[in-house]
């Protein structure tokens, strides 16, 4: 039985917490304040930044909670969840008494520069133990300024990274605009509890919060021989590579006017036109980039002005950003401007000019929603989307876990809706919204939205179970070059790749300019019976995902286009219809989701990185399925 929420205590503990945030104790801060008590706890590096080392080196999702109406609830929680629920009401009331009692400073930031949307965030933090100040300070840093006469929202979030570890939890008040981290000191918390509240507040305007970077891409139309100016989305959970491809320059033409401009790498707010929102000023990303592959972000986390943490610091002060000994969530914050890569003598620094994306006919002359996704078997490194199957796309987020993550699940799926594991409130609504979005900018604009899917895992992996369940890696993956996917992604800028319909019923890659896909065929890999069982089992994974988020809001229409897809994956079997008559309430999907719970959330006496694995990289069971009436 579900956990009961008590809305009373959480809107009292709200109308308390606003006199107590103005006691005299709490002081206000500047950046520049957080910048000058952080330095002395941290280690300076020979690029003249600073590396600071948290106790915790991850974010803790399957210990987040949202308390509320149903509306916000988490549908299906754990059992960690649920008693975080049941013991809220004296956990809020013993927050009142830290933030009382405890030392604490607020820093004011701005999230977004634009005229219709920019959340006013506050963050108070105990500083109790003097390094915390590293949390302010690295958090403000992926923000702007506040400006005068915002529109806001304003949105609060306490952290109090003293609480005891074993009564480690983040509660979320979405309806109050308040956010709680108690017991963790990692910075991704209070950048996570910011941007989730303010999707959650796109979302009530009309807009739709996006777990996606955004980037402007300037490439010769083949067909035309026109620069076309193309606002790109890329999709994607955390290490499947949105930063890399938000800031990498793809091997474009710059003397022929080719350029990629890097706009956001993290979180956006898609509007009605087709334009987005930017949220952070900075990019706080993954740090394992290598000089020759990422050169745009290499130079801007070696500038002195980045902010590091969980890196490997020598003992000499030189950062090793591929030594993962100590971890693999080495984070950073980075300077958009000082993105920059060597043009002949030249620095060009490619950040574009605003955190916004113009819409479509402003500024833009196409749109592309790309969708990234790592698999390791027959999933092709590229595929042509219809807007239909980006409907899909977006509906089931899919990726894989991996031995470096969670080596008990090493090889299976894991889906989450839009990518984005920071969903509050039903996710079958954002699928619906962002169905209405892009088939009502497909009818006014024909033919300027592109719909795309880039695998950025690889080929050829072969994981094996014995009788007790036990896994085994057989073979290991071959992954996709970036060279070559960087050169898949310039041909679809300049729409000269071919695709044919394939397997999966999508458009499959089968020609890059410059580049030999004979070797990733999927038939060098596999035997026509394990094609046809991978297929089976992803069919069926896609199936049993859509029945749970009927559960959570999901249009009949859009339920009826997935079971048509798996009626064309396996024509010569017959399929059994997820019932439409599922009416269970709305919730948040299964727990634990995917998200930054790397290899910091693996159980105790485990390896952090898996020799197999290269560096660049509950709720309820489904019902049975029936036939549709």
């Amino acid at each position: 039985m579900a956990p009961k929420h008590d809305l009373e205590v959480y809107r009292r503990f709200a109308e308390n917490l606003k006199p107590t945030l103005q006691s005299k104790h709490i002081r206000t801060i500047s950046l520049k304040e957080a910048r000058k008590k952080a330095l002395p706890h941290g280690t300076k590096t020979q690029c003249g930044s600073y590396c600071w080392r948290s106790a915790v080196s991850s974010r803790m999702g399957q210990k987040t909670v949202f308390l509320g109406s149903e509306t916000v609830q988490q549908g299906h929680p754990n059992a960690f969840q649920e008693k975080l629920v049941e013991s809220a009401p004296d956990m809020l009331h013993k927050v009142l008494q830290l933030v009382r009692s405890l030392p604490m400073v607020r820093l004011d930031r701005q999230m977004g520069q634009n005229p219709d949307f920019t959340p006013q965030c506050s963050l108070y933090i105990s500083v109790a133990d003097p390094k915390n100040y590293r949390l302010p300070y690295a958090w403000g840093t992926t923000l702007f300024d506040q400006e005068r006469n915002r529109k806001g929202p304003k949105i609060t979030m306490i952290h109090i990274p003293d609480e005891h570890p074993i009564r480690m939890q983040i509660l979320s008040l979405p309806e109050h605009r308040i956010n709680i981290c108690l017991g963790s000191d990692y910075t991704g918390e209070d950048k996570k509890g910011f941007l989730r509240q303010a999707m959650y507040e796109a979302d009530k305007q009309g807009m739709l919060g996006l777990h996606a970077g955004t980037k402007i891409v300037l490439a010769k139309n083949s067909k035309t021989g026109d620069i076309e100016r193309t606002g790109v989305f890329l999709f994607g959970l955390t290490a499947t590579g949105k930063s890399t491809w938000s800031c990498h320059q793809l091997g474009l033409d710059h003397d022929a006017g080719e350029d990629t401009l890097a706009v956001q790498d993290d979180i956006c707010f898609l509007r009605q036109d087709g334009g987005a929102y930017g949220s952070e000023n900075n990019f706080y990303v993954k740090t394992d980039v290598d000089e020759h592959l990422q050169e745009a972000m290499y130079n801007a986390l070696t500038d002195e002005s980045a902010v590091l943490e969980n890196l490997m610091v020598k003992s000499d002060g030189s950062l090793d950003f591929l030594d993962e000994s100590l971890g693999s969530n080495g984070r950073g914050v980075m300077q958009r401007n000082k993105l920059w890569v060597r043009r002949g003598r030249q620095q060009h620094c490619i950040a574009a000019d605003s955190v916004n994306l113009p819409p479509l006919g402003e500024g833009l002359d196409a749109v592309v929603f790309a969708f990234i996704t790592r698999r390791n078997t027959i999933m092709p490194f590229a595929q042509e989307l219809t807007a239909e199957q980006a409907v899909l796309a977006y509906l089931w987020g899919e990726s894989t876990h991996s031995f470096a993550t969670r080596p008990e699940m090493a090889g299976e799926s894991v889906r989450t809706v839009g990518t984005d594991p920071f969903i509050i409130g039903p996710m079958g609504r954002k699928v619906n919204q962002f169905r209405d979005i892009i088939m009502n900018l497909c009818e006014k604009f024909p033919g300027k939205v592109r719909f795309l899917q880039y695998n950025t895992g690889g080929m050829g992996e072969i994981i094996t179970r014995d009788a007790k369940g036990t896994k085994t890696l057989v073979r290991k993956v071959e992954r996709v070059p970036i060279d070559l996917m960087a050169a898949i992604q310039r041909g679809d800028l300049r729409r000269n790749n071919r695709y044919e319909q394939g397997r999966l019923t999508t458009g499959e890659l089968v020609q890059v300019e410059g580049q030999d896909l004979n070797h990733w065929k999927v038939s060098n890999f596999y035997s026509e019976a394990e094609v046809d069982d991978y297929i089976k089992d992803l069919v069926e994974g896609r199936r049993a995902y859509t029945a749970k988020m009927a559960d959570e809001g999901l249009a009949d229409d859009i339920i009826r286009l997935a079971e048509r897809s798996f009626e064309q994956m396996l024509p010569s079997k017959p399929t059994v219809a997820i019932p439409r008559d599922i009416t269970a309430p709305p919730g948040l999907a299964d727990q634990p989701r995917a998200d930054e719970q790397r290899d910091g959330a693996l159980p105790s006496g485990q390896s952090g990185r898996s020799s197999w694995i290269s560096s660049w990289e509950p709720r309820r069971p489904p019902r049975r399925l029936g036939r549709w009436k």
